[in-house]
C-alpha cells in the first residue's frame, strides 16, 4: 500500500528521471524516509534549478567527511559529500540532494544565484571542510578566525586542545593576528568611496549593548544612512558539531542545551528525536506530554526574554524588569520539576530523566492562571506605546517570497502571512493531540514579528493547560534497550539491567547505522539535528541546523537604506542568540 508521502516522492522522482534520466541518480534509504538522491557534480546546478519551483526553500547545506565511515552500503564512492536539503512548504515535503567529491577535487558550483541564503552555508562548508564553491563572491572563513590552519570538521583535525601543540602567543603570532584584524572594506564587498563623497565605516559590535550576543555588523554609512551592512559572526563558535562526534549519544545531551541557550530542553528534543528515529525507540505517551509541557514552558521563557529586550532596545526601560520577574517565577517551576533552570538537560533517549514530582500540577496551574493578565498589562505598557510603534511599524519589512528565499522560519516567516508551523504541519512528539492556533500577520515588519511572539505565548499557555488537564499515566521512559539510562529503579532488581545501565552511561548505546533528521518548531524557527550513525556509540556526523544562522544573513536586505536606530530595532525583532548562530 502506497502512503501519501511515498506517492509524493515517486512523483518528484518521476519528474527528475524524465528530465535527466534515471541512470543519473542513486537513491539512498534513510531512517527518516526523506527522499535522498545522489547526483553527478556536472548535473548539480541543473537539478537544483529544476527543483526550485517545487522546493522553494534551501533548508540546509552542509558537508560530510566520508573517509573513515564504514557503513555506506548502496552509496557512491565519496571522500567528501555535500548535502542540499530543500523544503517545499506548499507540498509539505523535503528532498535531499547529495554530491560525491574526491579529496583531490573539492570543487562545486555556487548556488547563490538559485538561493541567496546559500552564501553563508557555502562559506561554512569551505571553512569546516575545505570544499571550494566556484563563483562564490566572498569565500573566506565565517566561523573560525582567518589565521586558523586546516578545516576543523575533517576527521583528521583534532577534536581536543590536548591533541594539539601548546598554544603560544609570541611576537610573530601577535603581529600576524593583529594584521588579520585589519579592516579592509574591499574584502567585505564594500567600496571605499565614490567620485564625489567619502563613506564612513562604523563597527556595530562585537560588544555593543544592543547586539544580542558577541556579534558584529560592519556598516558603511553616508551620513547617518546605511549604504551597506555586513554581519560578521563566529565570535561565539565552540565546535558544537565536532563535540557531537566525540561524545556518546547520551553524554551529548547537555551540549544541546547550550545551542539556543534560551530554549533549554527544547534543544534536547530536536536531538533525541533523531536518535530515537535511528534506533526505532517508541516513546511512552506520558513522556511525550511531559516533554511538550516543558518545551512550551521554555518557549514562554524565551519569548519573555525577547519581549523585554525588544522593548528595551527601542527605548523603554521598565517592561524588561517585569518580564524577567515572570521568567524567574517560571524558572522556579522548571527547577522544581527538573532540578535545573536554564540548562536542565532533562530529556533522555526514550523519555525524560525522572517522573513529575508531587505538587507539579499546582505550580503549573498557578502560573498559567497568573500570566494572561500580565500579558494584557504589558500590551498596554509596551505594544500600544506610540514611541514603540513609531520605531517598529513599517521598519525592516520583507515579503513572504524574500523570507523563503533567505531561509526564514518561525515567527519571522509567519509575520509575512505564511502559517507554516512544524507543530501543525508535521506534528511531532504528540502535538497532533493538542488544540491551538498558529498566529499569523501580514506586514512582515519589526512590530509584527514582536506581536506574533506575544500571541505565541498565549497559545503555549493553551497547550500547557491541556497537558495539565490530560496528563496520562504510565512510564516516563521507554523500556527499549537503547533508552539511556534505563529506569534506575529496575537496576536494583537484576544484574542484567545494572550492567546495561552501566554500559549505556559509560560507553553509550550502540545506535544502528543510518541517517535521520527531525524538524521541530523551536523558539526562533525550525531546528533539526541531522545525525549519521556508523553503528557505534557516538555520532559519525552531527549537523545542527539552527534558525538564527539564516536569519542574520538577511540583515543587509532589510536594513540598507535605513538609519542606525532602525537597524537596532531590526536586530531586536529578529530574536536570535549567537550560540544558535555560531554553534
Amino acid at each position: 500500500m502506497h502512503t501519501a508521502e511515498s506517492m509524493v516522492h515517486s512523483q518528484v522522482e518521476e519528474t527528475l528521471y524524465r528530465r535527466f534520466g534515471q541512470q543519473q541518480f542513486t537513491v539512498q534509504a534513510t531512517a527518516d524516509s526523506i527522499l535522498t538522491l545522489w547526483v553527478p557534480r556536472s548535473l548539480l546546478l541543473d537539478v537544483l534549478q529544476f527543483l526550485k519551483p517545487q522546493f522553494s526553500m534551501l533548508y540546509d547545506l552542509f558537508a560530510i567527511d566520508e573517509r573513515t565511515r564504514q557503513y555506506r552500503s548502496g552509496q557512491p564512492d565519496s571522500d567528501f559529500t555535500v548535502v542540499y536539503q530543500l523544503l517545499s512548504m506548499e507540498r509539505n515535503d523535503d528532498i535531499r540532494i547529495k554530491v560525491a567529491l574526491s579529496e583531490a577535487d573539492l570543487h562545486l558550483p555556487t548556488i547563490i544565484g538559485v538561493w541567496p541564503n546559500a552564501n553563508w552555508y557555502e562559506r561554512e562548508a569551505w571553512d569546516m571542510f575545505g570544499v571550494i564553491f566556484d563563483g562564490h563572491p566572498t569565500l573566506y572563513r565565517i566561523l573560525l578566525p582567518p589565521t586558523w590552519e586546516g578545516h576543523a570538521l575533517r576527521k583528521d583535525h583534532p577534536a581536543r586542545a590536548t591533541e594539539m601543540a601548546p598554544f603560544e602567543m609570541g611576537p610573530e603570532r601577535v603581529a600576524k593576528e593583529q594584521e588579520a584584524l585589519r579592516f579592509r572594506p574591499e574584502e567585505w564587498g564594500m567600496e571605499k568611496a565614490t567620485e564625489d563623497s567619502e563613506y564612513m565605516f562604523l563597527n556595530l559590535g562585537p560588544n555593543h549593548p544592543s547586539v544580542h550576543g558577541v556579534f558584529r555588523v560592519a556598516l558603511q554609512l553616508d551620513g547617518e544612512v546605511i549604504i551597506d551592512s555586513v554581519p560578521d559572526i563566529g565570535y561565539h563558535h565552540r565546535g558544537a558539531e565536532k563535540m557531537g562526534e566525540r561524545q556518546t549519544w547520551h553524554t551529548y545531551i547537555p551540549y544541546t542545551d547550550r545551542i539556543d541557550y534560551l530554549g533549554g530542553v527544547m534543544n534536547n528534543l530536536a536531538y533525541i528525536q533523531s536518535v530515537e528515529m535511528l534506533g526505532g525507540v517508541i516513546v511512552p505517551e506520558r513522556a511525550k506530554i511531559i516533554r511538550i509541557m516543558l518545551s512550551e514552558l521554555f518557549r514562554i521563557s524565551s519569548h519573555l526574554v525577547f519581549y523585554g529586550t525588544f522593548v528595551q532596545d527601542v527605548g523603554q526601560m521598565s517592561p524588561v524588569f517585569y518580564m524577567f520577574a515572570d521568567r524567574e517565577r517560571l524558572f522556579g517551576i522548571i527547577e522544581a520539576i527538573t532540578g535545573g533552570r536554564m540548562h536542565p538537560a532533562w530529556f533522555r533517549i526514550g523519555g525524560v530523566a525522572q517522573d513529575l514530582p508531587e505538587g507539579w500540577d499546582t505550580l503549573v496551574r498557578d502560573f498559567i492562571d497568573f500570566l494572561p493578565a500580565r500579558l494584557d498589562h504589558y500590551d498596554k505598557m509596551a505594544m500600544q506605546n506610540k514611541m514603540l510603534k513609531d520605531r517598529t511599524v513599517g521598519i525592516g519589512v520583507y515579503t513572504q517570497q524574500e523570507a523563503i528565499d533567505w531561509g526564514i522560519t518561525g515567527p519571522g516567516l509567519r509575520a509575512t502571512g505564511c502559517d507554516w508551523d512544524v507543530r501543525k504541519k508535521r506534528p511531532y512528539g504528540g502535538y497532533d493531540q493538542f488544540d491551538f492556533d498558529v498566529p499569523v500577520s501580514h506586514n512582515g515588519d519589526c512590530y509584527d514579528r514582536a506581536e506574533l511572539r506575544i500571541e505565541e505565548m498565549r497559545q503555549s499557555l493553551r497547550i500547557i493547560r491541556q497537558c495539565l488537564d490530560n496528563m496520562p499515566g504510565g512510564p516516563y521512559k521507554s523500556d527499549h534497550r537503547l533508552t539511556t539510562p534505563p529506569p534506575k529503579e529496575r537496576t536494583m532488581e537484576d544484574i542484567e539491567t545494572l550492567i546495561h545501565h552501566f554500559l549505556n552511561v559509560s560507553w553509550g548505546p550502540v545506535v544502528p547505522a543510518g541517517e535521520a533528521s527531525v524538524m521541530i518548531e523551536a523558539t526562533k524557527g525550525i531546528n533539526s539535528y541531522h545525525l549519521i550513525s556508523d553503528g557505534g556509540t557516538n555520532s559519525y556526523r552531527t549537523r545542527i541546523r539552527t534558525p538564527s544562522f539564516p536569519h542574520l544573513q538577511q540583515i543587509p536586505l532589510i536594513s540598507n537604506g535605513l538609519m542606525i536606530p532602525d537597524l537596532i530595532a531590526i536586530i531586536a525583532s529578529i530574536d536570535f542568540v549567537m550560540a544558535d548562530v555560531d554553534r
